[in-house]
């Protein structure tokens, strides 16, 4: 089944529900994505896409649930129907030993999602004043990056992206203002996030992590010899050069 598009609406949406917190936790990842139905990959790759800080899914612990702890787990679910949500639920369970990512799958396998709490939709508060929103509209039609926006207003960075996404899709401003620092020009190389695991990784799954294209990714393999589970770099860069 297709995952749904990321509309503006949708886009407003995951800004609002992970607020102003860095890095975005995995187990926040998990909570949007339930919140939006959709994948955890596709809210990581959203957010980094939009510059955000996301807690890379390869650093949370992966361990797996015994037959003991998946009735335990299971037990604790259907007593506790719509009490817990699955931060809540990874929090508790285990003294925290499993991600609310796991904790959501394994449910998911199980197919006790009914039972779990729906996690709570962001209250529609007024973020600007209607003084802050001209000074705003002001500094972007007058050229002004994001950063300087966000200095002017006391602001985040990740703030001012989501209300100039607001304000674009009112017709309020014409464009989303520039970055001064993008993330690609602090980070020479983005692969270096992936702590070593890039053998273990398809493309795909590197693209999500880093917020680049497949194609992207491929050519940094390629540029540095690296090879991961479905993609020879070292190869393609030895015959290029060849």
């Amino acid at each position: 089944m297709a995952l749904p598009k990321w509309t503006d609406e949708r886009t407003q949406h995951l800004v609002n529900f992970v607020g102003d917190a860095t890095p975005i936790t995995q187990a926040t990842v998990a909570e949007a994505a339930a919140e939006l139905e959709t994948s955890t990959r596709s809210v990581s790759s959203k957010l980094r896409k939009m510059g955000y800080d996301v807690e890379l899914a390869s650093s949370v612990s992966h361990k797996t649930f015994t037959d003991e702890q998946e009735a335990t787990l299971s037990q604790f679910v259907t007593d506790n129907s719509g009490t817990y949500t699955y931060a809540d639920i990874a929090a508790s369970f285990e003294n925290g030993a499993f991600s609310a990512k796991s904790i959501q799958g394994k449910i998911l396998s199980m197919e006790l999602t009914s039972y779990v709490k729906p996690a709570e939709k962001p209250q529609a508060v007024r973020t600007y004043s209607p003084e802050e929103e001209a000074i705003f509209t002001t500094m972007v039609n007058d050229g002004a990056f994001v950063e300087q926006i966000a200095e002017a207003l006391g602001k985040t960075v990740n703030s001012i992206r989501g209300k100039a996404l607001s304000l674009l899709r009112s017709g309020d401003i014409n464009a989303i203002p520039r970055q001064e620092v993008t993330k690609g020009s602090t980070k020479a190389d983005p692969l270096s996030e992936l702590n070593g695991e890039i053998g273990s990784m398809t493309v795909d799954e590197i693209a999500d992590e880093i917020g680049k294209t497949v194609r992207g990714v491929k050519t940094m393999l390629t540029r540095r010899g690296l090879t991961c589970a479905d993609y020879d770099g070292a190869a393609r860069k030895q015959k290029a050069s060849s």
